[in-house]
């Protein structure tokens, strides 16, 4: 086997043969991540004005056989990132090829993560369990087999959990009037502002975030471009903002399973948006992400948050939320998590999905 560099016009339609050949008869796999993955190799996006993207792909004589990206975000300047990924079975010491084309084209690399596709915003993992279902959208999937090639390296564990709307109900309802904070307001988005109001998102990301996890500071181009492809799938209520006194300090991003308008391997497209817009409702929404500024973070605004959304997803009849992909040492995510849910069922919650990266050094 042997990697190969691939540039120029064609180079992407190449890179993603590899994918389609991968999940060729697999009922699971949805593309609904396609637009990302074009959005951030195969375009002249913002994220470009300070990355380096490289694509590979892995040829066994005449077949191609696996694919990857190299990534240097050089806001994350400690890391390689291989992204993208994609393989057939039983290849080997694939990864042995991957570091071959790190030293050669990133040589002053120290560190390496597999499953960090370009930043936290654009996705990352490699999916470790639960191979026999549907993803959520917006989460990734994979085969089984995936991380058995990246066996020998450091493995950090995320999960989500999954939870009836019961028990959201319960959530809102036994907080949302026991503590309240001087000044506090909560607002849905204004879709009609959107260039304004994701640049409310880019900065909080910014100040919430600073401290997780492969985190890299954003510019606001590149979280309008994130939200582009999905504008007209989003309403305002699926943005939601938490300010003092006029002043942003939290957020709430939230969206229904779009994966679960898609039967086949494509992308999302208009007669998806159609279907979804003349009524034709996923029955589970994820609870994407929620990140409040650090000196708000042990306050009520969460807890706010979450009460705003509550009338909205009742009235649209999701039966379930999924959420968390909270990194297993990431502590204080994960207690406040796991205590809301255990207050609300009565018992510990489990796990529901499980997904890693991968890390070692050079």
């Amino acid at each position: 086997m042997i990697a190969e560099l691939i540039e120029g016009k064609s180079a992407y339609k190449t890179f993603a043969k590899v994918s389609a050949d991968v999940y060729i008869g697999n009922k699971y796999f949805r593309g609904t991540e396609g637009s990302i993955e074009n959005l951030i190799l195969n375009s002249d996006s913002a994220f470009k004005q300070h990355a380096s993207v490289k694509m590979f792909v892995v040829r066994d004589g005449n077949n191609l056989v696996a694919r990857f990206a190299l990534i240097q975000e050089h806001r994350l300047s400690d890391y390689i990132q291989v992204a993208f990924f994609e393989a057939q079975k039983g290849l080997g010491d694939i990864f042995s090829l991957i570091k071959n084309e790190i030293y050669t084209h990133f040589p002053q690399s120290k560190k390496v993560v597999v499953g960090l596709n370009g930043h936290l915003n654009y996705g990352a993992g490699i999916l470790m369990n639960r191979f026999d279902e549907v993803p959520l959208f917006g989460l990734p999937y994979n085969p089984d087999y995936y991380a058995d090639y990246f066996k020998d390296l450091h493995c950090r564990k995320m999960v989500t959990f999954r939870f009836s709307m019961e028990v959201y109900k319960t959530w809102a309802h036994s907080y949302s009037l026991k503590r309240e904070l001087k000044g506090l307001s909560v607002r849905f988005m204004n879709k009609h502002n959107i260039k304004e109001e994701s640049a409310i998102y880019t900065q909080l990301n910014n100040q919430a975030f600073i401290n997780h996890p492969y985190w890299a500071n954003r510019d606001r181009e590149e979280d309008l471009e994130l939200f582009n492809p999905f504008r007209f799938l989003l309403d305002n209520e699926n943005l939601v903002f938490a300010e003092i006194n006029g002043t942003p300090v939290g957020f709430f991003l939230w969206y229904p399973d779009f994966n679960q308008l898609v039967s086949t391997q494509h992308d999302l497209n208009i007669f998806d948006l159609i279907k979804y817009r003349l009524g034709t409702k996923p029955d589970t929404f994820r609870f994407t992400e929620i990140g409040i500024i650090p000196e708000y973070q042990r306050s009520p605004v969460a807890l706010a948050l979450l009460s705003k959304v509550l009338p909205v997803v009742l009235e649209k009849g999701y039966k379930y939320c999924e959420g968390g992909f909270i990194f297993e040492e990431n502590l204080t995510s994960m207690a406040f998590v796991k205590r809301l849910l255990e207050r609300s069922f009565g018992e510990k919650p489990e796990i529901y999905r499980q997904y890693a990266t991968f890390e070692t050094t050079l």
